[in-house]
């Protein structure tokens, strides 16, 4: 797409420095991180990602976040500013793989947002520098509503670990680092009912190939949030690009445990596809520690139930490669059963294990992640994450369409140092 940007690299710097620097600084909330990570993937001998010629795969990033806010009666307004420099292999081989998703390796894009507002400073083949807002609105609100417009995030459903009703830019299941979701373009409000219940509206407004706003990649929804005396519920209704998507969801107790859960319908393309995730979570002391665990079904109505993920059955399943493609969706399969365990060392290490399994092949992927603020404001991040399953597996690795040669990737290794201020 050929589409100017809305802002420009210098531009940015302005805005931010007329911001600091304005009369109005000293009632500035200001706050941000810095982080750096490190992240090392093996490549099995067989795998046809060896032609990129990096076994391991590593790569390290930068990231400094600086988030702007003010309030002043009703309105407010907030400008998250993100300077991001990453090098490394999984940048090569989201370049050679385009369709293969290497743990968010790129930096975001704004090619099919309303605003443009990502600047590349400079790019190589293993390299890139960037700066962009991730969050810039405004907003007015009072006891009853909230309007606001402008780059912002919302997040939707009662999934834990996979969330079908969450369409809106989406964590991966397996993420690690899911402080930020990354920021889209709407309009979004709430009205608050004297019951406690709320009705909130989006419209979210896209870019088409021809860089103009149009419905057909736009989303407009409406979700009620009641609650009951046994829990509360809440009921989704939306419009998303070509789709249109009907959901229900609830929390509720039940034997000591949390049980939540969302069922949806989306009609596609002449077709109807149903998904659905039920969850329990429950928390205890075991041996002096807090300890609380989960377990999670989740069917995906877009998937694949008999294991063959070729380059033909994908050919065959458009609408699930689609929502792989907007990062919509991250599963191939129909049937996911998850389960995750955090151990609290203390109240400031945690532990924490889960096992991802594919149901309908056969194949997992165990994730061991700990967590642990050295200091007040100095937080490290260690993660394992490690794949089993056979070739032509999800998590084995999908054919490729080459005999012998599987898009598989092997265990990895996951490290982050993050200093707020």
């Amino acid at each position: 797409m050929n589409r100017q940007s809305c802002i420009s690299s210098s531009s940015i710097l302005l805005c931010l420095y007329g911001l600091l620097f304005s009369s109005q600084a000293a009632a500035l909330d200001m706050r941000g991180h810095a982080k750096l990570q490190a992240t090392s993937v093996d490549i099995p001998a067989d795998s046809l990602l060896q032609q990129a010629g990096a076994d391991p795969a590593d790569d390290g990033s930068v990231e400094l976040r600086l988030n702007l806010g003010d309030r002043d009666g009703g309105w407010q307004w907030q400008a998250d500013y993100q300077l991001l420099a990453r090098q490394g292999d999984r940048l090569e081989l989201q370049r050679q793989f385009p369709a293969l998703d290497f743990g968010a390796a790129a930096i975001p894009d704004d090619e099919t947002r309303l605003f443009d507002l990502t600047h590349r400073i400079s790019e190589g083949d293993d390299r890139v520098v960037a700066h962009r807002l991730d969050r810039l609105y405004l907003g007015y609100s009072n006891a009853k509503m909230v309007v606001k417009f402008g780059r912002q995030a919302v997040s939707w459903g009662n999934g834990l670990i996979y969330n079908p009703v969450d369409f809106f830019n989406p964590f991966d299941p397996a993420a690690i680092d899911t402080e930020y979701k990354t920021g889209d373009d709407m309009l979004y409000s709430q009205y608050l009912f004297d019951s406690g219940a709320d009705l909130q509206g989006l419209w979210v407004g896209r870019r088409n190939d021809r860089g103009e706003v149009g419905r057909e990649v736009s989303s407009l929804a409406l979700k009620l949030h009641e609650f009951v005396p046994a829990g509360e519920y809440d009921l989704l209704l939306a419009e998303h690009y070509d789709a249109r998507i009907a959901a229900v969801g609830g929390v509720f107790d039940a034997g000591g445990a949390v049980w939540r859960g969302d069922a949806m319908l989306t009609d596609s393309g002449g077709e109807t596809f149903s998904s659905a995730v039920l969850n329990g979570s429950y928390s205890w002391v075991a041996w002096s520690h807090n300890l609380s665990a989960s377990i999670e079904y989740f069917y995906n109505g877009f998937g694949i139930d008999d294991g063959n993920y070729g380059p033909a059955a994908l050919a065959d399943n458009p609408e699930l490669v689609a929502r792989i493609r907007r990062g919509e969706l991250f599963t191939l399969a129909k049937d996911y059963l998850a389960a995750t365990a955090t151990l609290e060392l203390t109240p400031l290490w945690q532990l924490t294990a889960t096992l991802f399994a594919n149901l309908n092949d056969d194949s997992r992927l165990l994730q061991l992640f700990a967590r642990h603020d050295v200091e007040q404001d100095l937080q490290l991040l260690l993660a394992a994450n490690l794949p089993t399953g056979s070739d032509g597996s999800e998590f084995g690795g999908i054919d490729s369409g080459i005999d012998g040669k599987p898009l598989s990737t092997g265990a990895s290794l996951f490290a982050q140092l993050a200093w707020y201020f």
